[in-house]
Parts: structure tokens; sequence; C-alpha cells
């Protein structure tokens, strides 16, 4: 079967880009020119021109503050070997532990290149035959040269040839997210929609959000309209998330309360989602306005009625802001073909900070590093080295992975390495009868890379092309000084192999927390972000940008443990309500003088965020009640119109059955 045009395409990139690496590399006469073409596949990974360039300006600076930090042990603890590398493996553990901190995946392997850069050069040093502080800054100069050299070429090829960009991907997948979107809409609105349906679409939106806010810092070196398209998938991101708040509020107010809806109301909802199908099925934007138009004219006229309850009006307002927040998001898509200077941009979706996680990657990349030290200081092998480069590398790339698929990850490398060793045996075999030449060393190579970078090319086979491509490099090192004796070569390639086996069983023995202690830890991290929500400008957006990979965290440690309910992921969900709830409550109080303002709306918001705290435990929480009691006296004695007031009532009493609900659920 022949490879899709596209994969030949970024393999045909990534031959010119290495052979334009160790061209460079070998005229600057550089030390070890493979470590260009090394730099240059970490940076094919993803092709784009957008994403290559930002990590290429991450690898670079990753690279210099790990050159420098090497420099700096060597500087003062040169004479003492055991004492510099117990600081190397500290500082491993350090990078690994920071990048557990964020999402992308540019900006984890510019932590993974920091840990790797200050490891070469500390390790070369030692290994080398002058060890002196001239020798130090050599190897460093050298290395930072190398993948500059590597970084700088993918670059270039990366715009020079077939350019892809990154904001044709974000305009389908933001077409597609909002399709989504509209379908879990009329999905959430349907009296007979399933709870699985409602979480599967749910899960696929969220992965996509969080997809698109990692490539969205990339689209900014995309032309002068990158940053405005870079605002504007912020924009879209931040909303859906809004919008997947108000369509859970409406969806679980009409399943689990329909005594409490009017005809009229039932007929209303029905109505919208009718709307909701009509967006999705449309193809032109403006069609999609206009359809969005129609609805929001639908919401309006039908708000207007006196005969709602309390309940009814603000679950009304919300289908109102639902419809507000859908025509923001078709304005932030429109807005990624034709820049609109007039949309305001937003905080984007922010990763979360787990530092149990960072513990538990610190671990493991230090004794991972650990073991290649030992390994190394009792054999003094060139070869060891690698047990301490590459698969530090990869513990700090693969960390985010789950356990099921690391497993795979870790076999597909093993396989990749292990196929790399006769084939780079065999390179050398056939160079070893030639010149030596330049153009010789890309003849030979340039088959290899190609079908390598094929595997590359996909992401099933990824961690295959990846375990051969730089294993390879590192195996037959090309460059004017190459050596063709196969003890070297076979020993560089088996050590690649033991690191990732160490790397593999290190991982197996040392994992994470469970879910449901990190599920719990979510939740109570929420909970802060409820009590801490008006201590920011623009705490909408805040909120959301927080909630987005902890709503995909809880639903990922939900699926793993079995749990058919998805209770927990209900949770996280209830939570993003309380957070839009709090903000409308207070958006409604901003109409009341401040000097009748209820003195009760603090000790509301607090409640609010115990009770959600205590119901995610199965508690049920009195206090809430009672603080809403106390909030509705006192407007009482306010200026607050009665439309206000009935709205916060509604808000009070549909936040009272979510939570007895919610600890009804927890308790089973």
């Amino acid at each position: 079967m022949l490879p899709e045009r596209r994969a030949v395409i970024f393999a045909s990139k990534g031959v010119i880009s290495m052979a334009l690496s160790l061209f460079m590399a070998m005229y600057l006469q550089l030390d070890r020119p493979y470590w260009a073409m090394v730099s240059a596949i970490f940076l094919q990974v993803r092709p784009e021109s957008g994403l290559v360039i930002e990590k290429g300006f991450i690898q670079i600076a990753g690279s210099t503050l790990g050159g420098l930090f090497g420099l700096m042990i060597l500087d003062v603890f040169m004479p003492y070997p055991l004492i510099a590398l117990t600081l190397l493996a500290l500082w491993i553990a350090l990078n690994s532990g920071l990048a557990a901190y964020v999402h992308s995946m540019n900006f984890t392997y510019g932590f993974a290149m920091c840990g790797m850069t200050a490891a070469m050069v500390v390790l070369l040093f030692f290994s080398s035959n002058t060890p002196d502080s001239q020798t130090a800054f050599s190897i460093a100069q050298a290395r930072i040269s190398e993948i500059c050299v590597g970084t700088v070429c993918a670059v270039l090829v990366s715009r020079l040839f077939w350019p892809v960009t990154v904001i044709a991907g974000l305009r389908m997948s933001a077409r597609t997210t909002i399709n989504k979107s509209m379908q879990y809409l009329a999905l959430e609105l349907d009296p007979n929609g399933s709870h699985d349906g409602r979480h599967q679409h749910a899960d696929s939106i969220l992965e996509s959000v969080m997809a698109m806010t990692d490539d969205a810092s990339a689209v900014f070196y995309e032309g002068p309209k990158g940053p405005a398209r870079s605002r504007a998938i912020s924009l879209l991101c931040n909303r859906i998330m809004s919008l997947l708040s108000m369509a859970q509020i409406l969806g679980r107010f009409q399943r689990n309360h329909p005594e409490l809806m009017s005809a009229d109301f039932s007929q209303f909802l029905q109505q919208l989602r009718a709307g909701f199908i009509r967006v999705a099925e449309v193809t032109d934007y403006e069609q999609a306005y206009l359809e969005n138009q129609q609805l929001r004219r639908r919401v309006l006229d039908f708000g207007e009625r006196s005969d709602q309850s309390p309940l009814e009006t603000r679950m009304t307002q919300t289908a109102a802001e639902l419809v507000t927040a859908l025509g923001l998001i078709l304005r932030a898509y429109q807005a990624l073909a034709v820049p609109d200077q007039q949309l305001a941009g937003a905080t984007r979706l922010q990763p979360h900070r787990e530092p149990l996680l960072g513990a538990v990657n610190a671990i493991r990349s230090g004794l991972v590093f650990t073991v290649g030290a030992v390994i190394w200081m009792a054999t003094g092998s060139f070869a060891a080295i690698m047990m301490m480069i590459l698969p530090v590398v990869f513990s700090i790339m693969f960390s985010r992975l789950p356990g099921t698929i690391l497993k795979l990850v870790f076999k597909s490398l093993m396989i990749g390495a292990l196929a790399a060793i006769p084939v780079g045996l065999l390179a050398l075999s056939i160079l070893a009868r030639s010149s030596g030449d330049y153009e010789v060393l890309i003849l030979v190579l340039a088959l290899p890379y190609f079908l390598g970078l094929l595997l590359l090319a996909n992401r099933p086979t990824l961690p295959f092309g990846l375990g051969f491509c730089i294993p390879f490099t590192i195996i037959v090192r090309p460059g004017p000084g190459m050596s063709f004796s196969a003890d070297v070569p076979v020993s560089i390639g088996l050590a690649i192999l033991c690191g990732i086996a160490v790397l593999a069983v290190i991982f197996t023995l040392i994992t994470p927390p469970g879910g449901k202690r990190l599920q719990r830890r979510l939740l109570e991290s929420t909970t802060r972000d409820l009590r801490d929500l008006l201590n920011h400008e623009s705490p909408r957006d805040w909120y959301n940008g927080r909630m987005g990979e902890r709503l995909l965290k809880l639903s990922t440690y939900d699926m793993a443990s079995g749990n058919k309910d998805r209770s927990m992921t209900d949770l996280g969900f209830t939570g993003l309500n309380l957070g839009h709830a709090i903000l409308t409550v207070l958006h409604y109080l901003k109409s009341i003088p401040d000097e009748e303002y209820p003195a009760n709306f603090s000790r509301w918001h607090s409640a609010l965020a115990d009770a959600y705290l205590d119901a995610s435990r199965g508690i049920a929480n009195e206090d809430f009640d009672k603080a809403s009691r106390q909030l509705l006296n006192d407007l009482q004695s306010t200026q607050c119109p009665q439309q206000t007031r009935d709205l916060i009532e509604g808000i009070s009493n549909r936040l009272q059955l979510t939570f007895k609900r919610t600890a009804a659920s927890v308790n089973g």
C-alpha cells in the first residue's frame, strides 16, 4: 500500500532539513554535526510552520539555558565529578517536574532540551582527554551551535518547501468543534438523549478545545495576522467552555426537574434545540450567524413573558446568555479567516498544575539518569552516556501520557531502536567503501531517513519513527571523521536499547497517585478557585481557562476507572456551572447602589463553595440554604427590582436542587 501524499511530503521535507543541517554543521566544522540532525528530527514531529518556529525558539532557549547551567556546574565542581553528577540529576529532575506544569508539547520539549544540553556538556567534559575550563566552554559552545544550526535549517525548510500553516488546521478543527458543540447542545436539550452520548460529545469537545489552545500560541508566528488569529482562537475556546456550562444547566433542569417546567417552557427548549441543529447543518458562516440571530430574537421574545416562575425566568436568561456566547464563537471563527480588530481577546485555557504529578515525573527522570550514571561510572564507556541522554529526553516528553499508552510507546521505541542497529551497520559498511564525502553521505542515508520519517508522519507509527531516526543518527554519527568499526555502533545501539528498557521499568514501578485521589484534588482545586473567583480582573475568562484541562482530566480518570455513571465528570461540570452562577448573581447586584449592597453576598459566595465541596463528598450542606435566604432578605430592603430578585431567587433555588441531587448521587 502506497503512503499518503502528505506523508511523502513530510518525509521529503525532513530529509532536506537533515541534509541541510548536516551540510551547515560540517561547513562550520562543528564537533559533532549529527546533533544538528537530531535537532532537525525533533522539530519535524509537527511540520506546521508556526509550530516549527515556536519550537525552534524554545529549543534554542532551552539549550542555551542548559548549556549555561552545565558550565556553572563545571566551574564550581570540576574537581568533584560525583557532586557534579548529583547536581545534574537534580537539574534533570527539576526540568522534568516543571514540564508537568505545561500542556503544550513544544514547551515540554523545551524543558527536555534544557536538561539534555546540561547533561551533554557535563558528561562529554568528564569523558574528554583534556578536562579543563577551555574544553568545557568549547563543548558547551559546540552543543549549542549544533542545536541552533539544526533549528535554523528546519525552520527554513518548513517555510520554503511545501509550507503548511497552523491556521489552516485550526480553522478545520474550530469548525468541527463548533459543529460538535451544536450537536452536544441538541443532545442536552433532547429529553430522550443518552447519558453516555452526552459525555462522549463533551469529552470530544474538551479534547479539541485543549488541542486548539496548545496550537494557538504557534499561530502568532504566522505573519502579521498571526497575533489577531491567536486571540480569536483563545476567545473561541474560552466561550465554548461557557457554552458547555450553560448547556449543562438547561439540560439538567429539563431532565431532573420536569415538574418545575411549564408546557410553554418545555416547548421553548425544543425550539432552541431545533435552532442549534440548524446552525450545525449550515456550511456558510453568514447563514449560521443569521440562524443564531433568529434564536436570539426568539429567546428575547420568550423572556418578555410575565407568567414565568423565578426559576423559569432564570433559565430563560441562561438561554439568552448561551445564544450570546454562540454569537461570539461564530465571530471568533470568522476572525480566523478575516481578523476582527474589534473582537476582544480572552484568557487562554490553562494547564492544570498538579504538584504530585510533577514530583512523580521528577523522580522518574532523576532515576533514569542516575541508573545511567552508575553504569557509566562503573564502565567508563562512551556508549553508556547515551543511556543518560535519550532516555531522559523521552522520560520528559512522554510523561503526560496515560500508562496504557506508555506501554505501547515504549514497545514501539524499542522496536524502532532495534531496527536502527542493523540498518546503521549496513549504512556504515557502505560508507566504509566510499570516499565519505558529503554527497555520498546524503545518497546513502537519504533512504533510511525517508522511511523513518514516513513512520514519523502518522500518529500511530510516530514512536516507531522516533525510535528509529534518532538512534540511527547516533549510531551512524554522520560527519567528516566517521568511524567504520562495528563495535562502537553496536555498543551505542545496545546502550540506547538498555536505556529505553530502564525507562520502561522505572515508569512501570513508579506510577502517579491513584485516579480517585487525583480526582479529589481536582475538586478541591475547583473549590479554591470558586473562593478566589472575584479576585481577578476578568473572572469569567480566568475561570473558564482554569477549568478546561481540569474537566478533561476528571473525564479521563472516570473512563480509566470504569465508572459508567461518570459521577466525577458531572461534579466537574457542576463546578464550572457554579463559577458562572456566582458571576451572574454579582452582575445582578451591580445595579444596587453601594450603600445598599447586601452584606450577606460574601457569606453566600463562601457558603456556595463549601456546599460544593461537601456535595462532592456526599454531605448535605444546610448553610447554603440559610445564606440564600439571608441574601434574599437583604434584597427586600433595597431598591433592587423585583425581576432581579426573582432571577437571584431562581439561581439559588436551582443551586439548592443541584447540591441535594449531587450529594445523593455520590452516596449512591
